[in-house]
This record gives C-alpha cells, sequence and structure tokens, in this order.
C-alpha cells in the first residue's frame, strides 16, 4: 500500500475538507481526488461520502481509517529499524505541547537530544495541553507532553518528568486570601466567590470533584481554554482559578496574583511524556524516550 496515499486519505478522514486536507498535504484538490479514488478503487469499497458540499466517512471509511493509522506506525517503526541498522539515526519526530511546557521542559530534553542525535528533526507543534494525549492516541502526534491522567489509556505509554501542584490563585489587588484561606473551607464563601476554570480536562475534574466534596456549586464567571488564559483574568480580579504551579512559576503575570492556602489541597498534575507503546519500537522514539529524565 502507497504510503503517500494512505497519509492524503488520513488528512481527508480528519478534516473531512478537500481544500484543508489538500493545503495539508500539498497537492492540489484534483491531485488529491484521484488519489483517493485510487485508493477507493484499491481497496474496494467507497472511503467517502460526498457531494458539492458535505463529506463524510463511510463506515468501511471508518474501519479503513484505523487501518491506516497502524499501518503507518508499523511503516515508521520498520524504517527507522532499518535507518538505524544502516548506521546514525536519522528522520522526523514529531512533538505537541503548550506553550508553558515549551519553555519549561524543552530546553533541556532537546538539547541533550540534539547533541546525540543531530540527524533526527524535531517538528514541535503547540496548543492546549489537554489535547496532548488525545494528538498521540489519533496518530496526529508521535510524543505530546501533557498530565498523566487518573485512568492511562491502552496502548499507551507515559514518562514522568516533573510533578507540579495544582493551585488556587487569586489577585493581589483582592482580599480572597483570609476568606478562602481556612484549614476547613466555608462553603458559603466558596458558593459566591466567581470561578475561572478550564473548559475540560483534568484540572477541571479534580475542581468540579473538589466543589461536590464541598457540597458547592461553584459560580462560574468564566470558563476559557488553556491556562494561560485562566492567569491572565485572574490577575485582573474577575476571580479565582487552578492552574499547575508549573504555569504560575513562568508566567509573566505571577507577580499580579498570589498562591491561596485552600484545604484539602488538590491532586498534583504528573507532567510528562506520551507515546504509543507500540512507537516505542521505533529507534528514534525510544531514543528520545530513554534520553528524558
Amino acid at each position: 500500500m502507497d504510503t503517500r496515499l494512505l497519509r492524503q486519505f488520513i488528512a481527508v478522514a480528519e478534516t473531512l475538507h478537500f481544500g484543508r486536507a489538500s493545503e495539508a498535504s500539498h497537492i492540489s484538490p484534483s491531485a488529491l481526488s484521484r488519489g483517493i479514488r485510487q485508493l477507493e478503487a484499491a481497496v474496494g469499497v467507497r472511503l467517502f461520502e460526498r457531494d458539492n458540499r458535505t463529506v463524510s466517512l463511510t463506515h468501511e471509511g471508518a474501519m479503513f481509517l484505523d487501518y491506516a493509522r497502524d499501518a503507518l506506525t508499523q511503516w515508521d517503526v520498520v524504517r527507522h529499524a532499518l535507518i538505524a541498522e544502516a548506521g546514525e539515526l536519522h528522520g522526523r519526530v514529531s512533538m505537541y505541547c503548550s506553550v508553558t511546557a515549551s519553555y519549561s521542559f524543552l530546553f533541556d530534553l532537546l538539547s541533550a537530544f540534539r547533541r546525540d542525535h543531530p540527524r533526527i528533526e524535531i517538528n514541535l507543534h503547540t496548543g492546549d495541553p489537554e489535547h496532548a494525549m488525545a494528538r498521540v492516541v489519533s496518530g496526529d502526534e508521535d510524543i505530546a507532553i501533557g498530565a498523566r491522567p487518573d485512568v492511562l489509556p491502552a496502548g499507551l505509554a507515559f514518562k514522568s518528568i516533573r510533578i507540579s501542584p495544582l493551585v488556587f490563585i487569586a489577585s493581589r489587588e483582592r482580599l480572597e486570601q483570609a476568606r478562602l484561606s481556612r484549614r476547613t473551607p466555608d462553603p458559603a464563601a466558596w458558593a459566591t466567590t466567581p470561578m475561572i476554570l478550564s473548559e475540560s480536562g483534568l484540572a477541571r475534574q479534580r475542581i468540579d470533584a473538589w466543589f461536590r466534596q464541598l457540597g458547592v456549586q461553584p459560580q462560574i464567571y468564566a470558563q476559557v481554554a488553556g491556562n494561560e488564559a485562566i492567569v491572565s483574568m485572574v490577575s485582573l480580579g474577575f476571580g479565582v482559578g487552578v492552574v499547575p504551579r508549573i504555569v504560575l512559576d513562568n508566567s509573566p503575570l505571577a507577580d499580579k496574583v498570589r498562591v491561596l492556602e485552600v484545604r484539602p489541597q488538590l491532586a498534583s498534575y504528573d507532567v510528562g511524556l506520551f507515546t504509543l507503546e507500540k512507537k516505542l519500537k521505533s529507534p528514534l522514539i525510544s531514543a528520545f524516550w530513554s534520553q528524558a529524565r
């Protein structure tokens, strides 16, 4: 099977848009359409339902998507193994992390790796840390940096590199410190405190569980994507937020907020690397994995 066609198929399956998929694949829309028709002829079924306005995967297309992702992973493992046998490792590793992680961890991770493996190219993509694990599972990235969930999905490998407390923060201009920082939390005080929280993800799960244990429905002022946005809104005095301590330590607004000594404390973040277990067979991924401390 032509791996080029498999990559083009995955691009269409993930975007459900031939125009965007052609841009991502660096070919014209007409060439992409020809490639998909060639692939459909090879497998003997329609992979997409499409008209002038919409594109959707058929049932067979959804089944073939799992095969395509697995086949490309296996191909990368074999190709990298052959390269390793031939001598010095070279190739490409794709990585995903948040902006905070990029300047908190990557210098140490990449400086030693580039020294030992100068011919391996790192393709770095940044975004919301809550998407890190999903991007590895979907096959979009080889490695991602993120927080370990309470239950690690089957087939996913994780390597811890830092423990970071999950903390409540408030603006230095407001006086939440005495009202909220008590050994026994005051439900009445928390019920009237405006909260700025993540839209979803591990931090949101833990703060929701914290409020449930307190028996209080939180007063949510805003739900945002990204921990940096939470720090920004808290620094302006809009409410109390919850972020990993490492985000606060690396924020230019750190001096404008304070950490509240809240009890009971939230469980810490275990920050580390994600990859698929089967990708650890690749010499390139294995080399990066073993380099991380």
